[in-house]
């Protein structure tokens, strides 16, 4: 999943999920392998956390493909270059090994994550709420988050038949409370939004 590590601001409240959701993952992903940058084994990594200085603030990453188990390895530097960061793993000494790893996740374990501001929160914090209006309608649950230049939108899915799909615009004037233990997300929709 893409910019699972994207940290999301909004409303108040935090919780560590709610029931009937998925369990937080063991990772998040900070970045994907793109390429390689010369012949001594360095990474070309986009990058997917909003801070990528947090590179140099890591020891160890770990890399795997999407959906398995990831393995971990020593990060021995990084560097930013035109918008990617360029990472070097112990051990991967040549471009022949850093291509083997094209099209991996970067990850970090969730614990070692970097802290939320109040009002922050973790892409899957956000996926899986049920979306309510702030006068109790149900319209759905969040199943994608589609980052545009200006702010984030939630895509909410009812599966009630009639209902379609309604995207959110997460700004605080519509967004009014997020609160991830009970599972909720309260909006006061735009004219024209439903």
């Amino acid at each position: 999943m893409d910019r699972a590590a994207n940290r999301l601001m909004l409303g108040q409240g935090r919780g560590s999920g709610g029931q009937g959701r998925a369990p937080e993952p063991r990772y998040l992903t900070v970045g994907r392998v793109v390429g390689v940058h010369g012949v001594r084994g360095e990474l070309k990594v986009k990058i997917l956390t909003d801070d990528p200085h947090r590179f140099g603030l890591l020891d160890r990453v770990f890399v795997g493909p999407e959906g398995q188990e990831p393995v971990p390895w020593l990060l021995a530097g990084y560097r930013l270059h035109t918008g990617r960061a360029l990472l070097k793993l112990g051990g991967c000494d040549d471009r022949a090994t850093a291509e083997t790893l094209r099209g991996y996740l970067i990850q970090v374990p969730l614990e070692e994550a970097i802290p939320l501001e109040e009002g922050e929160y973790f892409e899957h914090q956000i996926l899986g709420l049920g979306v309510w209006t702030a006068s109790g309608e149900y319209l759905g649950e969040v199943v994608e988050i589609i980052y545009t230049g200006a702010n984030d939108v939630y895509v909410a899915h009812n599966a009630t038949p009639g209902r379609h799909e309604i995207l959110i615009p997460a700004i605080e004037d519509v967004v009014l409370e997020v609160d991830v233990k009970a599972g909720r997300l309260v909006v006061e929709p735009p004219d024209g939004l439903l």
